[in-house]
């Protein structure tokens, strides 16, 4: 998998950070959720992950690249 960097949200040392792929996806580093009470609403499957980033982040997605899935 390749990336391209997007933006980032860096502050203080932490760096949530958004990247483009060349497999249709976007890869974010962020903070993990470690909460329990958090964590308890969510269904978490073997081999997949939580985490947060500040919604500022998604300033850097690239407009118009996606549209979105109907469900």
């Amino acid at each position: 998998m390749k990336l391209r960097w997007l933006g980032t949200d860096s502050r203080d040392g932490d760096s949530p950070t958004l990247y483009d792929t060349d497999e249709d996806q976007y890869v974010i580093q962020g903070f993990t959720v470690t909460d329990p009470e958090t964590r308890a609403q969510l269904n978490i499957p073997d081999g997949e992950e939580v985490i947060r980033v500040p919604k500022a982040l998604m300033n850097y997605l690239p407009k118009g690249a996606h549209e979105a899935v109907d469900g």
